[in-house]
């Protein structure tokens, strides 16, 4: 087979030629000949011309090749040396060639003799495809490029630029000498040029020269495609790649990391004022002034530059972001009329005093408070949020309607001669609820929509799945918030003391309680998919910077623009509350305003309610994935965790003395699990999410209604924090007791115990919990925890084990534990009096060599027949005291 190294032609002139303009002269030429073929069909019918195929030197020796040839149906003959290429030459055919190697001197020969050359994988990939064989004017060795349109740039040798174009066309590749939509790939050798910039502005794929050669490399595999995502993204040039970067007026946080992307992306920095440097990057709202005279060739340019490139994924031209000295025209005027010093000096103070007030007007417009700290992102939690006694709004400077609005206002806010307290109170609601509309769409239109959009550049940044987690309602939030701003607006426009408020939030109820409530309940998980995102994805981190930064924002981040319609409920219901309090009782709308407000409460009443069951739901699915082999029945809608608590078991039920054992208590059921005693790999979910191990395993899920009795193990010497469950399975002819200690210092026993009762009651449906507890001396049901901890104890365990083990090593059929029970109280009353059956031997037979090739004796077996006898005899006495 042909080695990896570089191939050359020995028409190098030709191939560098656009081999589209070839291709189309063929194509005209093999249109020219069918026209004439037509023509000429009436008078002559021309001869057919069969392919056949010739197999040269080893390729006649793969058996494989040979085997696909006779799949496609097409004849074939093998050739040994190249001297035999006349005899075979024949009208009656038009021969393909196969060559193993296109480096060998037999397609040297073949290609100076113009021939149709072809490679093993072409024919393999015909076969299994169940396609002809393919026409090609050049020699095609494999299909791994094929439909795939090169364009190269920056390449200075000639002789490299053949090598490569000959390896594309050997691939099935066409060549375009200019770029144009049509391309599918740049290739490379710099990050400068106009084709490298018209490949950036079209999101074409920008190739390295390696990616060429290692498709060649991978040349004989099959179904091998050199622009899958995966093997091309490997040979993407970075957006960074031969620029050198420093920073300026950047916290040394922000440099380092920013110094980590610059690697991360192919570059590589230096300190500021360095002359090796391409690129200096700079914080426009710090940096009033650069500290030096920059070099023509040092590209001063904004931080936007810097994470835009990381976006696009590709090296984003200079001269949009390049950097300017910040002087806004409205300072420069006022600076400018504070040093005027003329005659007309009162008439430039009046308008000085003019300029400075439309800037502060201007300052007041926003409808986004000071910026937080950068730590208050991590602090936001939404348990008090929904408290009315909150005031969110209240940092909150109103003005106009910010430019931002994707619906502008009808007119501008009407002054009544006398502004009465009410429509003051009106005025700022609507002027509130006009900046929420605004914070809203600048979400959607600012982050949703640009995420969402289709042939990213550089692929999705985000998948769908994140992105709905990311803003979930926010689209059906801002249309029914749209719907209460228009129609407050029109009653401000035309405002009347008797017009109602309260009928507009009214209204809009039910709409309010459908798509508030799913937002605010995964706010957290919203805010947790964008802080990992963002740390795993630095296209994402850089798409959240460029947007940030915008005016629209405010300069506040997505998480703490998400936290807003969490906030806006409570303000809405504070500002309706100080609007009754400025009505008349005669007013209609106080009333209205009164059942406005209840039906607000109403929603947030329903959004914690909803929230309470969704949390629950949650730590269901926690259970779930923290027990291996949990019941799928266990989740349930109407099903809830009360309270989890850590136990040792006392007894053989449900497992051996001394497993340490977990309780679920739901509030119909209890869910039994044990410690795993080993524990597998992590699981990772289809969306590549990885979850911890399950480090319990299950046992058994009880009804809540198989509990009898509720046993309070008197505190002694020899027994310590313990209790036991009384149950009565289905399956079993006689109560079984379930014996614990507990482990957990935070939950009292008298309060778990009575927490217990409570759930029994409630699903049995009766009144009186208390008398399902009943208080025991541990001797009675021989309960201890004397030596639970000591290292007898933990031996003794450890034996059991092995001996368990040992005895399913060498069993040839498992048998049930249920069964094994049977078969040795049936061999104990066969010892009475009664012979044993053959299958009863067979079980003592098992049982014995099992305990003597464990080398000890098993008490766990041995005396099981006597342990059960006893056991039974006294556990019948006292419950039958009990019951």
């Amino acid at each position: 087979m042909a080695d990896n190294s570089a191939l050359t032609s020995t028409t190098g002139s030709t191939s560098l030629a656009d081999s589209s303009i070839f291709d189309s002269k063929v194509a005209e030429t093999s249109k020219d000949n069918l026209f004439i073929g037509s023509t000429s069909c009436v008078e002559e019918e021309m001869p057919q011309i069969e392919t056949r195929v010739i197999l040269v030197q080893e390729a006649g020796k793969q058996e494989e090749l040979i085997k696909a040839l006779k799949e496609i149906k097409v004849p074939f003959v093998k050739m040994e040396s190249v001297e035999e290429f006349k005899s075979l030459d024949s009208p009656e055919f038009e021969n393909v060639f196969i060559v193993m190697d296109f480096q060998d001197s037999a397609f040297n020969e073949l290609y100076k003799a113009d021939c149709r050359v072809i490679g093993p994988p072409v024919v393999l990939n015909c076969a299994e495809n169940g396609e002809p064989l393919p026409f090609s004017c050049r020699p095609l060795y494999c299909t791994s490029m094929m439909n795939l349109v090169l364009c190269f740039t920056g390449f200075r040798k000639k002789e490299e630029l053949v090598r490569l174009v000959t390896l594309v066309h050997h691939m099935g590749g066409v060549i375009r000498k200019d770029f144009n939509s049509k391309v599918t790939h740049l290739v490379a050798n710099c990050t400068q040029g106009e084709k490298f910039r018209v490949a950036v502005s079209l999101g074409t794929p920008i190739m390295k020269p390696e990616w060429i050669y290692k498709a060649w490399e991978r040349r004989n595999e099959q179904d091998f495609c050199a622009s899958v995502d995966d093997f091309r993204n490997e040979f993407k040039v970075p957006p960074f790649q031969d620029c050198i970067l420093s920073f300026l007026g950047f916290s040394d946080e922000e440099k380092t990391n920013m110094e980590e992307m610059t690697k991360m992306q192919g570059g590589n920095y230096l300190p500021v004022g360095d002359e090796r440097c391409t690129h200096l990057i700079v914080e426009e709202n710090i940096v009033k002034e650069l500290p030096f005279e920059p070099s023509k060739k040092l590209y001063v340019v904004k931080q936007e530059w810097f994470w835009g490139s990381i976006q696009m994924d590709a090296r984003a031209g200079e001269t949009m972001y390049l950097y300017e000295k910040a002087n806004t025209p409205e300072l420069k005027k006022s600076v400018s009329l504070l040093s005027l010093n003329t005659p007309n000096s009162n008439r430039k103070r009046r308008r000085l005093k003019e300029t400075l007030a439309q800037l502060s007007r201007e300052a007041d417009l926003s409808p986004f408070p000071p910026r937080k700290r950068p730590s208050a992102e991590h602090s936001l939690s939404i348990g008090s949020l929904l408290d009315i006694s909150n005031t969110p709004e209240s940092s909150i400077n109103y003005g106009e309607t910010p430019k931002s609005c994707t619906k502008s206002s009808k007119n501008s806010t009407p002054v009544p001669s006398k502004q009465s307290a009410r429509w003051q109170v009106a005025k700022e609601l609507y002027q509130t609820e006009s900046n929420y509309v605004n914070i809203l769409a600048t979400i959607i239109q600012l982050f949703q929509v640009p995420l969402e959009e289709e042939g990213q550049r550089g692929g999705p940044i985000l998948a769908p799945e994140e992105i709905k987690t990311i803003f979930g309602s926010i689209p059906d939030i801002f249309d029914v918030h749209t719907k209460i701003k228009d129609d407050l607006e029109d009653l401000i426009v035309s405002w009347d003391e008797s017009k109602s408020i309260g009928d507009i939030f009214l209204k809009y109820s039910k709409d309010l309680v459908k798509i508030y409530p799913p937002f605010v309940n995964f706010f957290e998980m919203s805010k947790e998919t964008i802080i990992k995102c963002e740390k795993q994805k630095p296209r994402f981190h850089a798409f959240l910077k460029i947007n940030q930064a915008k005016p629209e924002c405010g300069r506040q981040s997505l998480v703490e623009l998400l936290i807003r319609p969490v906030q806006r409920l409570p303000s809405v219901a504070l500002l309706l509350n100080d609007l009754k309090k400025h009505t008349s009782e005669e007013n209609p709308d106080k009333s209205t305003l009164e059942k406005a407000i209840g039906s607000l409460k109403e929603v947030m009443t329903h959004i914690n309610e909803d929230k309470r069951k969704t949390e629950a739901q949650k730590q269901i699915f926690d259970v779930v994935y923290e027990v291996d082999g949990c019941p799928a029945n266990l989740l349930s809608s109407h099903r809830s965790l009360v309270q989890r608590v850590e136990t040792i078991s006392l007894g053989e039920h449900p497992c051996d003395r001394g497993e340490q054992v977990t309780l679920f208590l739901f509030n119909d059921c209890l869910e039994i699990a044990r410690k795993r005693h080993k524990v597998i790999g992590t699981f990772r979910s289809p969306h590549g999410q990885t979850r911890p191990p399950a480090s319990l395993k299950h046992i058994h899920l009880m009804p809540l209604s198989q509990i009898k009795k509720v046993l309070d193990i008197r505190e002694t010497e020899d027994c310590h924090n313990a209790f036991a469950l009384l149950v009565r399975p289905p399956t079993e002819q006689a109560n079984v007791l379930l014996s614990f200690q507990m482990t957990s210092e935070e939950l009292p026993k008298e309060n778990w115990l009575k927490m217990l009762c409570r759930h029994v009651a409630n699903t049995i449906c009766k009144a009186d919990a208390e008398n399902l507890i009943y208080t025991a001396d541990p001797e009675s049901f021989e309960v201890n925890t004397k030596d639970m901890d000591s290292t007898l104890s933990r031996a003794s365990r450890a034996i059991k084990k092995t001996s368990k083990k040992v005895t399913r090593a060498f069993s040839f059929s498992k048998t049930p534990k249920r069964a094994l029970r049977r078969a040795l109280m049936a061999s104990q009353g066969s010892a009475e009096g009664r012979s044993p059956s053959s299958n009863e031997k067979h079980v003592m037979s098992r049982l014995a060599s099992t305990s003597s090739l464990a080398g000890i004796p098993s008490p766990s077996l041995v005396s099981l027949p006597a342990f059960f006898e006893r056991r039974s005899h006294t556990l019948s006495r006292s419950t039958t005291h009990l019951i």
